[in-house]
């Protein structure tokens, strides 16, 4: 296994994959049998709140960082050994947050799961710089575009100023027919090429499917390239999934006016296994998935 366990997956842009990047490597470290938690550290426009149902009180990062809630309280499980850490959207509650106490939430985290990946919001303000620092690695996602790549070397400064180390660049929406030299923009950025994930139309038929792009289509070339980066990160041998779950009833978006809210993770779920039983019951919305994934990655 990597020492290192924390890592934060930034973007000086929007729209590049960064959220999709997050959900599908954690999710390949998951099915891999790590133990991963994803944490919505975009604390103006939360992007993962869509990995968990909730109601308007459903206790969210927001209460954790105005002093009104434990971790546990707002750590929500996704599927076998993968848990998610949502941000509110409430504006009145951003305005409460305190982000220095992001520092206790990841020592916390670290302390329970194998892996930590940290969804960080775009631009220059104090919430997302600080989380850069407090990351074990950060990991750049950006696409060839030179106002991609121009905004991620951005995103390198910011985090050498907060501390931080940049591990590489994962370029997204490659093309084998590009004439771009994919290696030529991490050395203009100065960092490794950790990897290239193609342009894959089965990326976004799987947002609206609701399910990570790994479990959707597992044998297409942008799913193989987050599970290739997924090993390459962790030092393991991640198998391609047997087959492809078939759609089932169950799989149907609920209904409009549908308020089932997923359950918090207690103290104790965090120490020892969750059964199956108790998975099925805190599984997210299928549709909530698609809905937020949708927004956080739609092209500018």
């Amino acid at each position: 296994m990597s020492h290192e366990t924390v890592y934060a997956i930034a973007s000086g842009k929007g729209g590049v994959g960064k959220t999709t990047t997050t959900v599908n490597l954690g999710t390949a470290l998951a099915q891999a049998g790590e133990r991963v938690a994803i944490v919505d550290v975009d604390l103006g426009m939360a992007n993962l709140s869509g990995f968990v149902s909730l109601t308007p009180d459903s206790t969210t990062l927001h209460d954790v960082l105005s002093g009104d809630a434990s971790i546990d309280d707002a750590t929500y499980r996704i599927t076998e050994n993968i848990v998610a850490v949502p941000s509110g959207t409430s504006l009145d509650e951003y305005a409460d947050t305190s982000p220095e106490g992001l520092r206790e939430v990841v020592d916390d985290l670290r302390s329970q799961f194998d892996y930590v990946f940290l969804d960080v919001g775009a631009g220059v303000s104090h919430e997302t710089v600080l989380p850069l620092g407090l990351a074990d690695s950060v990991l750049l996602v950006s696409t060839p575009e030179p106002a991609a790549v121009h905004d991620s070397k951005k995103t390198l400064e910011l985090t050498e100023r907060a501390g931080g180390e940049v591990t590489g660049l994962i370029v997204t929406r490659t093309r084998p027919d590009s004439d771009i030299a994919y290696e030529e923009i991490a050395d203009q950025l100065g960092t490794p090429l950790l990897g290239t994930i193609p342009d894959d139309p089965a990326a976004r038929e799987s947002v609206y499917a609701g399910t990570p792009l790994v479990v959707y289509e597992p044998d297409g070339p942008a799913a193989v390239g987050y599970r290739q980066l997924a090993a390459d990160l962790a030092g393991i041998d991640i198998p391609t999934p047997t087959s492809t779950p078939e759609t089932k009833d169950d799989d149907v978006p609920p209904e409009d006016g549908d308020d089932t809210e997923s359950e918090p993770v207690s103290d104790s779920d965090s120490d020892s296994p969750v059964s199956d039983e108790e998975a099925d019951e805190r599984e997210a919305a299928h549709d909530d998935v698609s809905n937020a994934i949708t927004e956080a990655e739609s092209d500018p």
